[in-house]
């Protein structure tokens, strides 16, 4: 991978040579270890791998700990091609113990059942986002936590967003453990860490990339838009998204616009 900022000019060599901040250091990642240990001891569960960069820097600290970790990758339907062959080949090469929790129906049915993604629709789009929590996270977790146990290990981080801020700074929330109101713990290992943290951390260890970073670069994307969540799901669309679908991935996003015709308003 070679970045725009000049020929020859390798950007993962770049950031593997990033003194780590005190949240990401060695003496922060020995604590993180045992509160992983712990937090698998007490609740079992499973690690939250979407193919994203931060939920494999988690990952692999988890496999620290216990290499056999459940792993739960949950399958909307609605991902990018090259995720599914980077979870398949990941699987392979590190032997996970992977489970596919599949949503049910699958998110592009939904889309289109709502009505709101044809062109005679007149409500808001981003009305739809409200209706799919049940169906993308919801329901899929109790499928997984019912399987393997009530514990959860995620890659969420603070410094992603205002609500991600908010989730980990409520009273009552200790170093990014979440207790949830169904029974649930989740624990964010790197909660704390910034994007370059994570990064510096991927390009020390050597971990496999989701390939679809690669392409976003490519595209123009800027760094802060390279989120890996579902191709659409009525959120964030004022911020490119489908734009760099229909340029990054043509004929996908035909695809997905005979079924979801007024996507093709919004590039």
């Amino acid at each position: 991978m070679v970045d725009a900022a000049g020929p020859g000019l390798d950007l993962t060599v770049l950031r593997g040579l990033r003194a780590p901040s005190t949240k990401a250091g060695p003496a922060a990642v020995d604590t993180i270890l045992t509160r992983i240990e712990a937090h698998l001891t007490a609740h079992d569960g499973y690690v939250a791998f979407s193919g994203g960069k931060d939920s494999l820097v988690v990952l692999d600290l988890a496999r620290r700990v216990d290499p056999d970790v459940p792993v739960v990758f949950f399958d909307s339907g609605l991902d990018y091609p090259e995720t599914y062959d980077y979870l398949t080949e990941l699987a392979h090469t590190w032997g996970l113990d992977l489970h596919r929790i599949r949503t049910d129906p699958p998110l592009l049915d939904v889309l289109a059942d709502s009505g709101l993604w044809d062109h005679h629709a007149t409500a808001d789009v981003t009305a739809a986002a409200m209706d799919l929590h049940e169906v993308l996270i919801a329901e899929p977790a109790r499928r997984a936590h019912r399987l393997l146990g009530p514990g959860e290990l995620w890659g969420v981080r603070a410094d992603e967003s205002a609500a991600r801020r908010l989730l980990y700074t409520r009273k009552g929330l200790r170093d990014g453990v979440i207790v949830r109101a169904d029974g649930t713990t989740a624990y964010g290992p790197i909660w704390n860490w910034a994007t370059t943290d994570v990064w510096a951390h991927i390009a020390r260890h050597r971990l496999p990339v989701n390939p679809v970073y690669t392409r976003l670069r490519e595209l123009g994307v800027p760094e802060h838009q390279h989120r890996l969540s579902h191709l659409i799901d009525g959120g964030h669309l004022d911020r490119g998204r489908l734009t760099w679908l229909r340029r990054g991935w043509p004929t996908l996003f035909e695809q997905i616009a005979d079924t979801l015709p007024r996507i093709r308003q919004m590039t």
